[in-house]
Parts: structure tokens; sequence; C-alpha cells
């Protein structure tokens, strides 16, 4: 039997706009809320792994009913109103969050003065974090994360969240810009939905996962099943090189990928 789902939102669940009930161009559609309904059905729990803020990722699981979620790149688990934080040595402390010690660091000012014109900060998205240092722009992560390491900051990484919309501010980039999450080294999407999974006793085969970047596509390696939504192929033709066996692109984009992922997987299994 499926069990449980693991999704992310922008770019997958959610279509323009970051709207449940639009398209990839738009449209209004009901097939994502049409494969929650058929996971609620089938009692199968459906869980948010987002790089969005917890309060985002809070309000957007209550909205559809879920009472577990993961947010910023998998740096916090929620499960059942209990929180864990994923983010290994680097703990709040003294009044300051992780996002402040991080910021207190200076890896996010060696970041942008040697990215500068490529690298900034995701405003508006940026602010109200409680973990996680949010940019837009188009580097190479594994370089950044090579100048990370040489200059002290072996305990974080930048994750590449994938391609968001063009920006007026980058009109000099040599390609469109993706969005950039700087966090603690050991934190990661595919991390918490395994800590999830152990909380609920789930197998690997009772769970697929959903995503449309290449730190969604780590979670494949913990799940029976995981699917990348049509579009993640579009703007990154090369994400499916390497990619694990258990992989498969969807025909639909966002939130169509969504329903067709979610209802091929229980009709094979029913």
């Amino acid at each position: 039997m499926l069990r449980c789902v693991y999704t992310d939102l922008d770019g997958t669940l959610l279509g323009r706009g970051a709207s449940l009930f639009r398209d990839a161009d738009g449209a209004f559609t009901l097939l994502p809320s049409r494969a929650l309904e058929a996971c609620f059905r089938a009692n199968v729990e459906v869980v948010l792994k987002s790089g969005r803020r917890k309060a985002q990722v809070m309000e957007d699981a209550r909205l559809i009913g879920q009472s577990a979620y993961i947010y910023e790149m998998g740096c916090g688990l929620v499960i059942d109103g209990e929180e864990t934080l994923l983010t290994g040595d680097l703990q709040p402390q003294d009044g300051r969050t992780i996002h402040d010690l991080i910021e207190e660091s200076g890896a996010p000012k060696l970041l942008l003065d040697t990215y500068a014109g490529r690298l900034e900060y995701h405003s508006p998205w940026h602010t109200g974090r409680d973990i996680s240092h949010l940019f837009r722009g188009l580097v190479n992560a594994m370089e950044a994360d090579a100048l990370l390491d040489e200059n002290g900051f072996g305990n974080l990484r930048l994750v590449d969240n994938g391609v968001i919309s063009p920006k007026e501010t980058l009109q000099q980039l040599d390609g469109p810009p993706h969005a950039y999450h700087l966090i603690p080294r050991q934190a990661s999407k595919a991390d918490a939905v395994a800590r999830h999974m152990r909380a609920r006793g789930y197998s690997p085969e009772d769970c697929i996962g959903l995503g449309d970047s290449r730190e969604d596509l780590g979670v494949a390696a913990v799940v029976g099943r995981f699917f990348l939504v049509g579009n993640a192929v579009e703007k990154d033709p090369e994400i499916t090189q390497a990619a694990p066996a258990n992989v498969e692109v969807t025909e639909g984009r966002n939130g169509e990928g969504f329903y067709e992922a979610v209802i091929r997987t229980l009709a094979e299994r029913s």
C-alpha cells in the first residue's frame, strides 16, 4: 500500500503564482486538489517539503489538513506539533537563531562579495527566516561549497533549489536565475524525509516523493519511487543524468504532474 507522499510546493504541487488551483500556465485546475482528495480517501499521508519558512509551510500543511511538514530545505521537521531541528551542531543559542549565527559567521558576506553581480538576497522572501539564508542568482553550487570550506565554513553548504523567474536586478546573468539556500551541511530534504519515515514506521516501498529540483531529487535515495514533474526537465534538461533507477518524469507539469504521479501510483497498487 501507498502510505505517504512527500511533495515539494513551488514548481511541484503549486502552479503559477504559487496557487494550488492554477496550472503551470495560470489556467484554473482542480487536478492537484483531486489528487489530495484521493490521498485522503486512501488514507495516504501527504508531507510538504519546502525551502519556505516554517510559518508558510505550516499554514499550507494546515490548509490541506496535514500535521507533518518539512521546512527550510530540510533544516526543520514538524510531526504532530513536535518540532525537530536537523542542523547538527548548529543550534540556537543565547537568544540568537541559527540564521543569526550564520550571518555573524561571515559566510553570507563571503558569498555575496565573491559573486558580486551574480548573487543577491532573494528579496523579499529572504526575511523572517530562522535558519537558512536565501539567495538568487547564477553560480556553481559545488564551487561555492569549495569556497566555503576553504574559508573555514565547512559546516555550511549552498543548495541550488532550481530555476526561478527572471529578475530586473540580475540582467547580466548568462542564464535564468536560480534560488540558493545557505544551510547547515547536515541538513537536507532527504534526511528530513528519512527521519519522518522512521517516526511513522514507513518503509521505502510505502512512500513516493515528488519535486522539481536537484535537491528534491536527493529524496529518491530514501523512498521507493520518485517523480520529477515535467517542468523540472524543461528548465534543467540535465537533471535526470545519473538519476537513480527509481526516478520517473511525469508528462504533466506542476500540480498536473503531482496528480499524475499520485493517481498512477494508487491505481497500480489497488
